[in-house]
């Protein structure tokens, strides 16, 4: 049994003993001892230890992990303070400067984010070194769409942020209305200038929250 320190342990136990679940646990075994893997094991399920069920707002949906050595720590885009900014972050950060005027951090930790009710969720949460992609179709996707649906059913709104086409495949899992749906082209510097800049996503995601009665997510990181 995975014990993720929440509401999620016990939303998710049915997945966690599901015959694809197994399968996928045996499969990430075999990874785990024959290739290199990221994130490592401990951090698979960063997004969810760090943003309880109840506390979610929002959801920023990626793809899977970045694959470079030190980079994913289980949380979306975000990779651990001293490490690089990655292209794709460093655009969000400027379109976040852009929209809100808050200052661009001098790195890419978005655990702030996660603790403010961000859920930086990926569709896959694990990857090969150097091979993007390799983990999908292996299981991932249906615990992460079923997390997606789980929080489709809840009462209290929330926002999901679907940036680029595979974040937008998703859209058709969030159906009720009382949710709100952001999407736009993906924050990589092959598409941001053909939708991503200027989508005003961060204030857009408060405005909305503000307008249910919620509090609004701390956008501000704060830099070392």
């Amino acid at each position: 049994m995975i014990n993720l320190g929440n509401d999620w342990t016990q939303i998710l136990s049915g997945e966690f003993s599901s015959e694809y679940y197994l399968k996928l646990r045996e499969f990430l075994k075999r990874e785990y001892l024959t290739y290199k893997i990221y994130p490592h094991m401990n951090d698979i399920y960063n997004a969810l230890r760090y943003t309880p069920y109840s506390k979610v707002k929002a959801v920023i949906l990626g793809q899977d992990p970045y694959h470079g050595a030190g980079q994913a720590h289980g949380l979306c885009f975000s990779v651990k303070k001293g490490i690089a900014k990655p292209p794709s972050l460093n655009n969000i950060f400027k379109e976040l400067n852009s929209d809100l005027g808050l200052p661009i951090p001098n790195h890419g930790e978005l655990t702030s984010w996660a603790e403010s009710g961000v859920l930086l969720l990926n569709t896959s949460l694990t990857v090969r070194e150097g091979m993007a992609n390799s983990h999908q179709n292996m299981g991932w996707e249906i615990l992460t769409d079923r997390m997606i649906s789980i929080l489709n059913a809840r009462e209290k709104p929330v926002v999901f942020i679907l940036w680029g086409k595979n974040a937008r495949l998703k859209a058709k899992l969030v159906t009720n209305n009382r949710h709100f749906i952001l999407e736009s082209a993906h924050p990589s510097p092959l598409s941001a200038h053909n939708g991503f800049f200027g989508n005003r996503h961060f204030s857009k995601t408060n405005e909305f929250l503000n307008a249910n009665g919620i509090e609004p997510v701390e956008w501000r990181i704060e830099s070392l």
